[in-house]
């Protein structure tokens, strides 16, 4: 068993306050979790209103499966309307 870890940087550059920020991470969080079948959770700037750090973690049965479902989720963030993703980092524990 191999649980990988995904740490995404966003940038929210339509968000004005909280609020407009919120309904961008939670949208994201939102069709991650349905579509990738993972946990996401936002896990650091939540009183900033135009940066989110968004987590996802995954089981899996190998590390290549963990890692190509993050790159999956990683993929599908950068195309989402209404955030910019910075930095990103994966881990495979």
């Amino acid at each position: 068993m191999n649980v990988g870890i995904l740490q995404i940087e966003l940038e929210i550059p339509s968000a004005f306050s909280l609020k407009d920020k919120r309904g961008v991470v939670k949208s994201l969080k939102e069709r991650i979790r349905q579509r990738f079948n993972v946990s996401a959770a936002e896990v650091d700037g939540q009183e900033t209103w135009n940066r989110a750090v968004i987590g996802v973690a995954c089981v899996a049965i190998d590390a290549r499966t963990a890692r190509d479902t993050l790159d999956k989720v990683l993929r599908f963030a950068e195309e989402h309307e209404g955030s910019i993703v910075g930095d990103s980092t994966i881990e495979i524990l």
